[in-house]
């Protein structure tokens, strides 16, 4: 008998791919449910779905994460991001199950000029954080019992498209890449989020939904991320830092939001791995590392 039967939605992503690797590690009984097999935007889909399987613990990995297109299917958004969690915090709620939910940096305007605290002025900028907010909004005010939310930011891994993969393709196809400077925040390698959250999950204790921030440690731009990366892997490639002016993109991107983490280290006693550790560890699973 399994203290912790958890389902895992949107297994295919980034962070449930690495939960599915990390999972061999942990007495817990995983159930993972990519986009195809549970639409998280029907009710009755989830209530089908943990049906004879005792869930108590869910993570919710799945999400419209495709910040640009979002400003067009706007709908679409929203239903995954707002809609979609609130038939999980309405299921947790009603069977007394935890919900483990990630959330995004981009909920932030980006005009902070220290690390922001969980409790900082929320207020996004585009339809992506927009969708995540109503949707962090919709567990709060259901409030299911043990559950959490955490934000994290600029998340990459081994698993799916990220900056990295892109940053090492472009590397290998041209001499020279033009990367924004003045976008600052902290990048998150998806093996540790996937592993936080495995290991607080028994320590999940609190009557009111809990916010908490997630990212590696340090600050850097994504121009600094991109040198790194070209760095790391000796690729030959020149780095040109340019303005966001300079690169515009349909969704508006926030200029500052570095994480604060002091609340998650303290409460539940993790060391968070400095971002060029994490990085180097991806690369070298990726056979990247020179």
């Amino acid at each position: 008998m399994y203290k912790f039967n958890i389902l895992v939605t949107g297994a295919n992503g980034q962070v449930g791919n690495e939960i599915q690797e990390l999972s061999a590690y942990y007495v817990y009984k995983f159930y993972f449910a990519s986009k195809d097999e549970l639409d998280i935007t029907k009710l009755d889909d989830i209530k089908n779905y943990i049906r004879d399987k005792n869930i108590n613990v869910i993570i919710n990995c799945a999400a419209y994460t495709a910040v640009d297109k979002a400003e067009e299917e706007v709908e679409l958004a929203f239903d995954i991001n707002k809609n979609g969690v609130k038939n999980l915090a309405i299921i947790s709620k009603e069977k007394n199950i935890k919900l483990v939910h990630i959330s995004t940096d981009y909920v932030f305007d980006g005009k902070n000029f220290k690390p922001y605290l969980e409790d900082d002025k929320i207020s996004p900028r585009n339809i992506y954080g927009k969708s995540k907010l109503d949707g962090e909004n919709e567990i709060l005010d259901i409030n299911p019992k043990s559950s959490i939310i955490i934000r994290t930011s600029w998340v990459y891994g081994y698993y799916g498209k990220n900056f990295i993969k892109t940053m090492l393709r472009l590397g290998k196809e041209r001499n020279n890449l033009a990367v924004v400077f003045d976008q600052i925040g902290t990048p998150t390698y998806a093996k540790d989020l996937a592993k936080v959250i495995l290991d607080i999950i028994p320590f999940i204790k609190n009557e009111n939904v809990n916010i908490y921030n997630y990212s590696n440690e340090g600050v850097v731009s994504w121009y600094d991320f991109a040198k790194e990366i070209i760095h790391m892997t000796k690729l030959v490639c020149d780095i040109s830092p340019v303005e966001t002016k300079e690169y515009l993109t349909p969704a508006i991107r926030p200029h500052f939001s570095v994480l604060n983490k002091a609340k998650i280290k303290k409460e539940f006693g993790i060391k968070i791995p400095y971002w060029k550790d994490s990085l180097r560890d991806c690369l070298e699973r990726l056979g990247e590392k020179r």
